[in-house]
C-alpha cells in the first residue's frame, strides 16, 4: 500500500476551537486533524463537562483557566461569545493557527471528494501574496497558472502571507437583516479560486474557517469585547479582520481569501443575531471610514507597536460614537500586554499531558492524549479539485 503523505506542519500548527458543546463534529475531521494539537476554548459554564472524541491530542481551557492564567487581564477575553477563541491564539506556542467553529463540517468539491481545508490553508499561508498588483488569473503560485502578460516582473516575488480566509458552503455568513429577508438561501456555488485582497481594501473577516501566521500577525488577532455585558456581538472576527488588514497593509504582508470551503451546517437565530448586531449595523458606518483612513507611523515596525497605535486612534476617534469604544481601546492595550507577557513566558499557561484520560492540573488546563485510532483515509490533494460544477 502507498505511504500516506506526512501531514504538513504538524509540529508548527495549533487548531483552535471555541465551543459550548460536545465536540462530536471532530469525528468527521479525524482524517485531517488527528495529527495536530488542538486548543479547545470552552465558553459559558466552566463546570459543564465537554466531551472530546478519543484519539485527539488537546488542551481544554474554560473560564476558570482563563481567569487563573491572565488574572486581572482576563477582562479582555469575551465571555458567552465565540470571541473567546482568541485566548487560544494567546496561549499557543506554534507558528501557525487554524481556527474553526464546531458547526462546520468537511465539504465536498464538485467531484464529490472531501476537501482537506487545513491542507489548503497551509498551501495558502506558505505561498506568497500579491497585494500590490492584481493578477487576473487569481493565485499565480498555484499549479497550472502563472502571472499574466503585463504583470510587473519586480512584483512577481510577492510578499509573505499572514492570513488565509476560507469560505463556506450551505449556510452563508449573512448579517441578521439579510438572514431575515432570505431565510432559506444556501450557498451552493463552489468557486475554485484563491486571491489576494489588494492593499488598501478592507474585507469582512469570518472566524469560522480561518488560518494565520501567528508570528507575523498574531498580536493583532484580537476578537474584541463581545457578548456577555457588552452592547454588541457578532462583530468580533470582523473587528480583528479590520485591524489586521490595516496592519498587514502597513507592514507589507498579504491576506488571501477563497479556498478552502467548509460545510457550515447550522443557521443561527436571526432574531437573536439582530439583537447582538443592532448597534453594530449603525456603528459600522463610522467604523469602516475610520479603518479606511487609519494611518500608522513609520516608527511602528512591529505588530505590537502598530496595534498600540491603532488602540490609541480607536480611543481618540471612535469614543465619540459610543463610550464602548474607549472600553474596547483599553481592552486592546490589555490584550497586547497579555500577548507580550505570555510570549516572554512571564505567565506560565501550559498544562500536563496524560498518557490516557484527562487530567486537570493546578498549573494548566485539562489536557488529554488518547490512544491512536485506526489509520485515516488518504489525504485529498487540493490540486485534485475539479472545476466548479454548473
Amino acid at each position: 500500500s502507498m505511504a500516506r503523505p506526512t501531514p504538513l506542519l504538524k509540529d508548527e500548527l495549533d487548531i483552535v476551537i471555541p465551543t459550548i458543546r460536545n465536540l462530536d463534529f471532530l469525528e468527521m475531521w479525524r482524517p485531517f486533524f488527528q495529527h495536530y494539537h488542538l486548543i479547545i476554548v470552552q465558553d459559558g459554564d466552566p463546570s459543564k463537562q465537554i466531551k472530546v472524541p478519543e484519539g485527539f491530542d488537546y488542551e481544554l481551557y474554560n473560564r476558570n483557566d482563563i481567569n487563573r492564567i491572565l488574572g486581572s487581564k482576563a477582562s479582555c477575553i469575551s465571555f458567552k461569545d465565540s470571541a473567546c477563541r482568541c485566548f487560544g491564539f494567546l496561549v499557543s506556542k506554534k507558528k501557525y493557527i487554524f481556527t474553526i467553529d464546531d458547526d462546520c463540517f468537511v465539504a465536498k468539491d464538485p467531484s464529490s471528494k472531501d476537501i482537506n481545508a487545513l491542507e489548503q490553508h497551509i498551501k495558502n499561508l506558505l505561498s506568497p501574496s500579491t497585494p500590490y498588483f492584481f493578477n487576473t488569473l487569481y493565485d499565480p503560485y498555484r499549479e497550472g497558472t502563472d502571472f499574466v502578460r503585463g504583470y510587473p516582473f519586480s512584483l512577481r516575488e510577492g510578499v509573505q502571507t499572514a492570513i488565509s480566509h476560507g469560505l463556506w458552503l450551505n449556510i452563508p455568513d449573512y448579517d441578521a437583516p439579510t438572514q431575515l429577508v432570505k431565510p432559506s438561501e444556501r450557498n451552493t456555488r463552489y468557486v475554485d479560486a484563491v486571491m489576494t485582497i489588494p492593499k488598501g481594501t478592507l474585507f469582512p473577516m469570518c472566524g469560522m474557517n480561518l488560518a494565520f501566521n501567528r508570528e507575523l500577525i498574531g498580536p493583532a488577532m484580537y476578537f474584541g469585547l463581545m457578548g456577555d455585558g457588552q452592547p454588541i456581538g457578532r462583530y468580533d472576527d470582523m473587528w480583528a479582520g479590520w485591524c489586521c488588514k490595516v496592519i498587514c497593509d502597513h507592514l507589507g504582508y498579504g491576506v488571501k481569501t477563497g479556498l478552502p470551503y467548509i460545510w457550515h451546517s447550522k443557521a443561527s437565530n436571526p432574531f437573536v443575531n439582530l439583537k447582538k448586531e443592532y448597534k453594530g449595523i449603525f456603528w459600522q458606518e463610522e467604523i469602516i471610514p475610520f479603518f479606511q483612513s487609519a494611518v500608522l507611523s513609520k516608527e511602528a515596525t512591529s505588530v505590537e507597536q502598530c496595534y498600540r497605535e491603532l488602540a490609541k486612534q480607536v480611543r481618540e476617534k471612535l469614543s465619540n460614537v459610543d463610550p464602548y469604544f474607549s472600553k474596547l481601546a483599553d481592552a486592546m492595550v490589555t490584550w497586547t500586554e497579555s500577548w507580550e507577557e505570555l510570549t516572554s513566558n512571564k505567565i506560565v499557561a501550559g498544562g500536563v499531558k496524560a498518557s490516557s484520560g484527562g487530567v486537570h492540573h493546578a498549573n494548566g488546563p485539562t489536557t488529554k492524549v488518547a490512544s491512536p485510532p485506526p489509520p485515516p483515509p488518504a489525504v485529498v490533494k487540493s490540486e485534485e479539485l475539479g472545476s466548479p460544477a454548473a
